[in-house]
């Protein structure tokens, strides 16, 4: 298993957020603190975080980017915020920033289960991949299409070629906010 600091971080936060009525989900305040807060500490071992969405003040020195054109969907601002990393190592944790319930631990078991893969993918109870993922930095940049090709290109058709193992979520880890009920629903 790599140890603290041995990987990176892109945190996508910069999506329309249609079901929310276009609110900036990274500012969503969840028990006093933002999910973007949220996703930073998930990340808390990375030595370097990018987030691919519209700069706020942080704790954490990260570093923002956006995708061009904006609105290009998660493959895109994967894919940008890979590139805007300084040092991108060998492995690059990607989450959302709406998933309130992920942690440092859940990145560990990740990143441990990625041995003899190309990554792992954290798998919610109904059997759907979330935005909650390790990937090799070397075998992500050998599937990316060209500029033209990211822009609104699928997640999975981007990852389709990537040996990722599955990881089972535990507790409340795959939950994410997608609406306005989403959000009544985790501040109670």
């Amino acid at each position: 298993m790599s140890t603290p600091g041995s990987f990176t971080a892109v945190v996508l936060a910069g999506g329309g957020a249609v079901r929310l009525d276009g609110a900036d989900k990274a500012s969503l305040e969840l028990h006093g603190r933002t999910l973007l807060t949220w996703a930073l500490d998930a990340v808390i071992d990375a030595a370097e975080v990018v987030v691919v969405g519209d700069p706020v003040p942080t704790q954490r020195p990260v570093t923002f980017t956006r995708e061009d054109p904006r609105g290009g969907g998660p493959a895109a601002a994967l894919l940008t915020g890979r590139d805007a990393l300084l040092d991108p190592r060998g492995t690059v944790v990607v989450l959302a920033c709406d998933m309130p319930f992920l942690t440092a631990r859940t990145f560990r078991r990740l990143r441990s289960a990625m041995e003899g893969h190309d990554g792992a993918v954290l798998v919610g109870p109904d059997g759907r991949r979330q935005l909650a993922m390790v990937l090799d930095v070397a075998r992500l940049d050998g599937v990316r299409p060209g500029l033209e090709e990211q822009h609104n290109l699928a997640l999975h058709r981007l990852l389709a070629p990537l040996d990722l193992a599955e990881v089972a979520a535990e507790g409340q880890e795959h939950r994410d906010v997608d609406t306005w009920a989403d959000v009544r629903d985790l501040t109670r």
